[in-house]
C-alpha cells in the first residue's frame, strides 16, 4: 500500500433530533430540518435510510387497537401463546396469505409480496394502544421522499425505507429494504470476472438490504434515531423497487 492509496470507506451517520411524527406531517421537511440543524453536508450519492415506522406514522397507517375486534381464530391462537389478539387480528386482516401459524409464530405474505412475521404489523416505538401497518406502497413513499430531498439539497441522493425482518436460517433480526428510490436494489455481478479470472454465475448482492442493515447499527431500536445517512456507498443509480428483492414463488423452495 502506497502513501496515496485510497482505502474503500463507508460512513454511516445517525440523524438525531427528529421530532415525534404524526399523521399528515411533511416527513421530508422534518428530515431536512434535522440534517441542517446538525450541520451535515449532503453530497452526490448519499443514501438516506428511513425506518418505515415514521413513514407509516406520517401516512396515517396507525391503527387504534381499541377499534380492533379479534376474530375467534385470533382469540384462540393468541390465548394459546400469550399474544395480543388484536395484533394477531390485524396481521390476519392485512395478510395476502398466511404461510405458518405455529409455536407462537405467525408468518404471512403481505400485499406487497414480503414474507415476514405478523405481516409487518408492529407496536414497538408506538404510543400505547396502537399498532403500525407497513406503508401502503413503500416504493412510492420512498420515491416521494427522494424527490423532496433532492430538491432540498440539490444533490442526487437515494432513499431506502427499512423494516426489521427475521431470517429463516439464522437467529436474530436484521433491517431490510421495503421501499427503494434512486438506486437499483440488487448489484448483479453475474458474467463478471472475479479476482482470479473466474466468471461469476450466481452472485447478485442485495445492496439495498445491506445498506438498510448497516443503517440499523446507528439507528438502533431504543435510540430514537429513525433516519441514517450513508456516505461512500457503491451502488447503481436508477429507478428501483424493493419488490425486486422478493423471490418469485416459482424460485422459492420454501413456499
Amino acid at each position: 500500500m502506497t502513501e496515496h492509496t485510497r482505502l474503500p470507506e463507508l460512513r454511516v451517520l445517525g440523524v438525531p433530533e427528529i421530532p415525534e411524527v404524526a399523521s399528515g406531517d411533511d416527513l421530508a421537511q422534518l428530515i431536512v430540518a434535522a440534517v441542517r440543524r446538525i450541520g451535515l453536508a449532503i453530497e452526490e450519492g448519499d443514501v438516506f435510510v428511513v425506518t418505515h415506522k415514521i413513514v407509516s406514522k406520517a401516512e396515517g397507517r396507525l391503527v387504534p387497537l381499541g377499534e380492533v375486534e379479534p376474530s375467534p381464530l385470533a382469540v384462540r391462537w393468541s390465548a394459546a401463546y400469550g399474544k395480543d389478539a388484536r395484533l394477531i387480528e390485524l396481521a390476519l386482516r392485512t395478510s395476502k396469505r398466511v404461510l405458518r401459524m405455529d409455536r407462537g409464530v405467525l408468518i404471512a405474505e403481505t400485499p406487497h409480496g414480503f414474507v415476514c412475521a405478523n405481516a409487518g404489523v408492529d407496536s414497538s416505538n408506538i404510543a400505547d394502544g396502537a399498532a403500525a401497518l407497513l406503508p401502503d406502497d413503500p416504493d412510492e413513499s420512498a420515491r416521494r421522499l427522494c424527490i423532496s430531498l433532492r430538491e432540498a439539497f440539490g444533490q442526487s441522493v437515494a432513499v431506502i425505507i427499512s423494516d426489521t425482518f427475521g431470517r429463516p436460517w439464522r437467529e436474530g433480526q436484521v433491517n431490510v429494504a421495503v421501499g427503494v428510490a434512486g438506486l437499483r436494489p440488487i448489484m448483479d455481478y453475474r458474467g463478471r470476472l472475479d479476482a482470479h479470472g473466474h466468471r461469476l454465475q450466481t452472485t447478485a448482492i442485495a445492496i439495498a438490504d445491506e445498506l438498510a442493515s448497516a443503517a440499523e447499527l446507528v439507528m438502533g431500536k431504543t435510540s430514537a434515531i429513525p433516519v441514517a445517512l450513508i456516505k461512500g456507498a457503491r451502488y447503481e443509480q436508477g429507478d428501483g423497487s424493493a419488490r425486486e428483492l422478493v423471490r418469485s414463488i416459482d424460485q422459492d423452495l420454501f413456499r
